[in-house]
């Protein structure tokens, strides 16, 4: 049952794709609830539908059936300005913005609320300046994006999301193209936005064992498309960890908290 903290939810959704001869479902029936200051993770074998999955959830392509509501609203039913304010995205794709500095990068998060050309006033540039402080980017904030390692630039593009302040933040495989100190980092990072600053924040990730210990709920797509839901001690409980991949010499070992032969 949904409560008051509930700010985003899918009502018998089905996601997939058509093409010109067929119209291919891969995930459906799906109820799912995003809840104010809870990291979610959303767990699964590639192929398994987690990026479409994500591209329906924020408006990027339409879903097969179902609706998707963020604060009470069909969210395919507002403009791409109203959606903006609502739901923060970073996406695992590289946008060209080496020629920026950081400071002007996020600065872009603040034009669902000052327009495309709109120029920033002080309560702008406060909002940009504390969304670097809370992503652990200010210190390079008058560098030039091309020169970030990996890690500070995916500071960067989440504090660029910040900026927008939106209550939900959804995130892309944030973590995939980072070393094991910069996945760390940025899942604690994504926790304490979501647990100190009450986002709703959903990522998508591989790093199975990062997930288990730092996200307050699961969202597991099961080699037979289901999607399972609970917090994961729960899903570890219940086995559900033995249902993530189709090779079955791959077993989960609740000892570490990941995959072993």
């Amino acid at each position: 049952m949904n409560n008051e903290n509930t700010i985003f939810q899918t009502h018998d959704l089905a996601v997939g794709y058509r093409n010109a001869k067929q119209v291919v479902t891969l995930l459906q029936h799906l109820n799912l609830v995003l809840e104010k200051g809870k990291l979610v993770a959303l767990l699964g074998q590639n192929g398994a539908g987690k990026s479409t999955l994500l591209r329906a959830l924020t408006c990027d392509e339409r879903p097969l059936s179902g609706t998707v509501e963020a604060g009470g609203k069909n969210l395919h039913d507002m403009s791409q300005k109203d959606r903006s304010r609502l739901i923060g995205l970073v996406s695992t794709e590289r946008i060209q913005a080496g020629a920026l500095t950081v400071r002007e990068l996020v600065g872009l998060g603040r034009q669902p609320h000052t327009g495309f050309l709109g120029r920033l006033d002080d309560e702008d540039r406060a909002i940009v300046e504390q969304a670097m402080v809370d992503s652990g980017i200010i210190g390079k904030a008058n560098d030039y994006m091309a020169s970030l390692s990996d890690g500070e630039r995916q500071k960067a593009m989440i504090a660029r999301a910040l900026a927008q302040q939106t209550p939900i933040i959804i995130l892309d495989e944030p973590t995939a193209f980072l070393d094991v100190a910069s996945r760390i980092e940025t899942m604690r990072l994504l926790q304490t936005l979501a647990h100190d600053r009450g986002k709703a924040v959903l990522l998508s990730s591989h790093d199975i064992s990062q997930s288990l210990m730092l996200a307050d709920e699961l969202w597991l797509i099961t080699t037979d498309r289901q999607v399972l839901t609970g917090t994961p001690k729960q899903l570890v409980s219940d086995g559900a960890m033995d249902h993530l991949f189709t090779n079955r010499d791959i077993h989960f070992n609740p000892t570490i908290l990941d995959y072993s032969f």
